[in-house]
């Protein structure tokens, strides 16, 4: 579970975030959704404690930023950050043994064959796309099996294939439990696979949707629309 309460977070005289709250419970998919400078990209990073900010945050009851919380989430950024001289296979390794996992290897393969990786592990980081660093920065992110995960626009630069994969990988990681906080700008991407939507605009949580309590999913734009005032 996660649990946000009065996080505000501010960039000089810009709030960023403005007293921000809400929770997301196991097995549940949660979408932040939000024009573009809403405060969407802000909230994932103070949760993923890479920001300072003020208010609480917590991972299954444990603060963010201690190292209980760390081994239970991963956080998937908009941008991939990759070494430039690891291969595909080394990343994957080395977060296996950074978090002490055991018999990993079957999941790495994987993990590799349905993000179309499989024949690539030995290419560098540094060599890869946009869309290749992407699908190992997603694979590293899944392969701790996290109580918690956070997804930052993670469709931007996949192909529609991986985009695809991604949605089903959503699926299974609420089937096993995980809460999912995945933020975009992008309505019709999010489709088929959300629980929650919190539509953000500056800096404020304006609209908390719960697909069980609403009759038809179009409601989501209807209603992003009138609460942001009409930009996607």
């Amino acid at each position: 579970m996660l649990e946000v309460k009065n996080l505000k977070k501010n960039y000089g005289k810009v709030l960023a975030a403005d007293e921000v709250s809400f929770e997301i419970n196991d097995n549940e998919i949660c979408i932040l959704l939000g024009p573009n400078g809403a405060g969407k990209s802000t909230v994932i990073k103070c949760t993923a404690g890479l920001l300072r900010y003020t208010g609480n945050i917590t991972i299954n009851n444990h603060p963010n930023k201690t190292n209980e919380a760390k081994k239970l989430f991963s956080y998937v950024p908009e941008t991939p950050s990759l070494y430039d001289a690891l291969t595909i296979k080394e990343h994957l390794e080395f977060i296996a043994k950074a978090y002490r996992i055991k018999d990993y290897e079957k999941d790495v393969e994987n993990l590799l064959e349905r993000f179309d990786l499989a024949d690539k592990t030995d290419k560098l980081g540094k060599e890869l796309s946009k869309g290749m660093q992407q699908k190992v920065s997603i694979c590293c992110g899944v392969l701790t099996k996290p109580s918690v995960i956070l997804f930052d626009e993670p469709m931007m630069g996949l192909d529609p294939k991986a985009i695809k994969e991604l949605k089903i990988l959503f699926l299974e990681l609420k089937d096993q439990g995980c809460s999912v906080l995945i933020s975009t700008h992008i309505i019709d991407s999010i489709k088929d696979i959300w629980d929650r939507v919190l539509i953000m605009n500056k800096g404020k949580i304006v609209s908390n949707i719960i697909r069980s309590e609403v009759a038809d999913e179009n409601e989501v734009e209807e209603r992003f629309f009138a609460v942001t005032g009409g930009t996607e």
